[in-house]
């Protein structure tokens, strides 16, 4: 009897998978499947024959967004679909689930067709604090820089960084930088097949540019039992997740992974920071046994 056939997708940097996905494979051909690695942009693979997709270290994307959703899909089947990629590899998404009344970190758009001059950039950067420059593709965290408003000089590294990115022609994200991060960390939570599977807890990465000579640091994540209210806090994402995707992205199944990370809002609440279901490090080896339901979620969906 033929295995079917389970391909995972990465990118050129990662030909064998992060590292912390390393055992994915083996544990796929453990629950009767044949596994797979290809490189999306790799012009010698037959996605045809490659049946079930899953995207995973693609971490090269947000550079070649529109040759990246092209080619999703170009994928007969692809976990998570094509429509769901192409909505989330861009985090103007973040509208979207404001709109659904989801708590998302308050943004300023700054956008390539606008026009804006440097003194247009300067005024709508805070006028107090920290904050956060970043662009609206983007893959793990890069390029995002964290500045501050006070300082002349900061102040002018954040119109540079956002004058350049608006050049490439890309859309940017101005934020507020949230100390609570500093104070307690972002929580992410990951689930399968719609249902929560396990949450680490993830240090602060970003410090002003001008006192470490680079804005991301390593990030320091550990396993973490989610409270009630984180618990429903990220079921209240995941749901709004799930109605876009349903009523307007016209997807009626449950996504087989995605990465929902909040922080507390400091007044008893907390921020959506973003979501993750294109290529979301997953942190499979932080928690015992989240490898096996990966393993699991996807042989739910490819054997039964």
């Amino acid at each position: 009897m033929t295995k079917p056939r389970v391909t995972l997708v990465t990118s050129r940097d990662y030909p064998e998978l992060e590292e912390d996905e390393r055992g994915l494979p083996d544990a796929l051909a453990e629950r009767g499947m044949d596994p797979r690695i290809a490189v999306w942009d790799d012009p010698d693979v037959d996605w045809d024959e490659a049946n079930v997709c899953i995207v995973r270290s693609v971490r090269d994307y947000a550079r070649r967004r529109k040759q990246f959703v092209e080619w999703a899909h170009s994928v007969p089947k692809l976990l998570n679909p094509a429509d769901v990629i192409e909505w989330a590899s861009d985090k103007h998404y973040m509208r979207d689930l404001a709109d659904l009344g989801m708590p998302v970190v308050p943004t300023t758009w700054l956008e390539p067709e606008q026009g804006l001059s440097k003194h247009q950039v300067h005024t709508r950067f805070p006028a107090l604090g920290d904050f956060v420059v970043k662009p609206a593709v983007s893959s793990g965290g890069r390029e995002m820089g964290r500045y501050t408003a006070n300082s002349g000089e900061s102040r002018m590294r954040a119109i540079l960084r956002a004058m350049s990115l608006l050049d490439d022609e890309r859309a940017v994200m101005v934020q507020r930088y949230l100390n609570q991060v500093d104070e307690f960390g972002e929580i992410s939570l990951v689930y399968f097949n719609g249902i929560l599977s396990h949450a680490v807890q993830k240090s602060a990465m970003l410090q002003p540019a001008e006192e470490t000579g680079q804005s991301l640091q390593d990030e320091v994540v550990e396993s973490h039992e989610p409270t009630a209210q984180e618990w429903e806090w990220g079921e209240q994402a995941r749901r709004a997740i799930h109605t876009h995707i349903f009523n307007r992205v016209n997807h009626d199944q449950l996504l087989l992974y995605c990465r929902v990370d909040i922080v507390e809002d400091g007044e008893g609440g907390c921020y959506v920071m973003e979501i993750s279901p294109v290529d979301a490090n997953l942190f499979l080896t932080e928690t015992p046994g989240a490898l096996d339901r990966f393993a699991e979620a996807i042989a739910s969906r490819v054997l039964w």
